[in-house]
């Protein structure tokens, strides 16, 4: 087993809004790696952290203060850098989040831009699907390549107290117009409550296996505002296999895994229905030896660790002037000193101080 498989805890120098040094054995040309020989090729941009849900395990009910408008990267801002990502680190998958990126009136401009970059990345979003009925198709015609549609339950009641807004019928129509826009395959991204997951999970899959969708469920992380995570109440992947074996046949997927979160299940139900299942899970079964990520917050700070205690300012480097070079290696070097795990089940595990809100998924 290596360190990165152990998930040690994280080592991160503090950087500010200066450009970092560069350390004398990181590479300032080709790809985008680690100390470990990981390679980042996948880019997480939260557009903002502004979202319309308030969701139980990620913030409180009253909302959370919000990033002022002049800290948040403007469109000529990100896709600048966007550009340095994908024509100078080697980044081939852009994945837009939030906070919920649908508030973001401008998000088809900013797909459209991307999808005009040279080489073409691919193009995901991850969204609550509230509105993404009426904006599905100018997505897809903007271009979008795949979606994924967080929903925890389809149980109305439940679903309204997990998230604190009566709005299941939104996220349904807005799951049917991604599919009808050709989003194919729709994704499902569900996080279980502790308590209702079991029988949540159960119904899920079968919604999904009857529309077609792809279901993902992943263990519920800390990384909720008022830090009342505790590892003890997660509900793992291997609960939730044992539950869903109980109701469906599950066989594992043969395709290699390689560097995708989501270990797949092959799934045929007492229907005949049958698809996919996928399994994130990020805290029972670490996978950091193969991350392949990096992330850009709304207001242009690249993390190198969904996990990370601190960041490096991208914004104040664009707007103090520095050219794309200096954009290129303040990227790389953040990259650079990436831990070797998230660490979340180390004794000394400290939370970071953003919320997934603020962070991006």
């Amino acid at each position: 087993m290596s360190v990165i498989d152990l998930g040690l805890p994280p080592v991160r120098p503090a950087h500010s809004g200066a450009a970092p040094q560069v350390p004398a054995d990181m590479p300032t040309e080709g790809p985008l790696v680690d100390r470990f020989g990981r390679v980042a090729t996948d880019l997480r941009v939260s557009l903002t952290d502004r979202c319309n849900l308030r969701c139980t395990y990620c913030m409180p009910a009253e909302g959370l203060d919000w990033l002022p408008g002049d800290q948040l990267l403007t469109h000529d801002e990100l896709i600048r850098l966007l550009r340095v990502a994908v024509t100078r680190l080697g980044i081939t998958s852009v994945r837009f989040t939030g906070g919920e990126p649908l508030v973001v009136r401008h998000l088809e401009d900013v797909i459209a831009a991307t999808a005009a970059l040279t080489p073409r990345p691919e193009i995901a979003l991850t969204t609550n699907g509230i509105g993404l009925d009426r904006r599905a198709e100018r997505l897809k015609r903007a271009g979008l390549d795949r979606i994924n549609v967080s929903l925890d339950t389809v149980d109305r009641q439940r679903f309204a107290r997990i998230t604190r807004r009566d709005r299941l019928a939104d996220v349904l129509a807005g799951l049917r117009a991604a599919k009808n826009a050709g989003l194919d395959p729709v994704k499902v991204n569900a996080v279980l409550d502790p308590t209702t997951g079991p029988e949540d999970a159960v119904e899920l899959l079968r919604f999904c296996l009857r529309h077609g969708y792809q279901l993902r469920i992943i263990e519920q992380m800390p990384l909720d505002a008022g830090h009342t995570w505790r590892r003890s109440e997660v509900l793992t992947a291997d609960e939730v296999l044992a539950t869903l074996r109980r109701h469906f046949r599950l066989t594992p997927d043969p395709a290699p895994r390689g560097s995708a979160p989501a270990r797949l299940w092959r799934v045929e139900g007492d229907d005949g229905l049958c698809g996919t299942l996928g399994i994130i899970a990020a805290v029972s079964q670490a996978f950091c030896s193969a991350c392949d990520r990096t992330r850009l917050t709304a207001d242009g700070n690249v993390r190198n660790c969904l996990f990370a205690r601190t960041e490096t300012d991208l914004r104040s480097l664009l707007r103090s002037g520095a050219d794309d070079d200096a954009l290129e290696q303040a990227w790389r070097a953040a990259m650079w000193t990436k831990a070797a795990g998230h660490g979340i089940n180390e004794e000394g595990f400290v939370q970071p101080d953003r919320p997934m809100s603020a962070i991006g998924g």
